[in-house]
């Protein structure tokens, strides 16, 4: 049913994506399918990297890992962004098509006063994506 599952994560706030990582995992072993993990970055250095080099390489361990978890296939796509906070949402549109993405599995947090008035990464994509996608919380 589903051969190419994508999950947007942030490294930065790691802790919270562990339902959502589960949940790709079963449905990955279920179908048959790869995990393509797709991280937006910055082109300034942070918790996660000195530079663009390094943060791939970070992203691309944290895959090694869930590989190694999950015991699916799992590749590593990296996104670098002049400005991730505006640019992360049309940034992970694009990646559901470059990556070829029939679903997608995102992370979500319990809803706040702004999700009223701007929309969430996750709602967004929920609402215009062109294939299925699944919000865990």
């Amino acid at each position: 049913m589903f051969s190419t599952i994508m999950v947007p994560v942030d490294l930065v706030h790691k802790d919270t994506l562990a339902k959502a990582l589960d949940v790709a995992g079963e449905m990955a072993k279920q179908h048959g399918a790869v995990i393509k993990v797709v991280s937006v970055g910055g082109e300034m250095p942070n918790e996660l990297g000195h530079n663009s080099g390094e943060f791939t390489e970070t992203v691309q361990a944290f895959a090694k890992g869930l590989r190694d978890k999950y015991g699916v296939e799992v590749e590593a796509e990296t996104i670098i962004s002049h400005d991730p906070e505006v640019e992360t949402t049309s940034a992970l549109m694009k990646a559901i098509e470059s990556t070829g993405a029939d679903l997608v599995i995102m992370a979500s947090h319990v809803p706040g006063i702004l999700e009223h008035i701007f929309s969430s990464h996750g709602g967004y994509i929920a609402q215009h994506a062109k294939v299925s996608v699944f919000i865990i919380r």
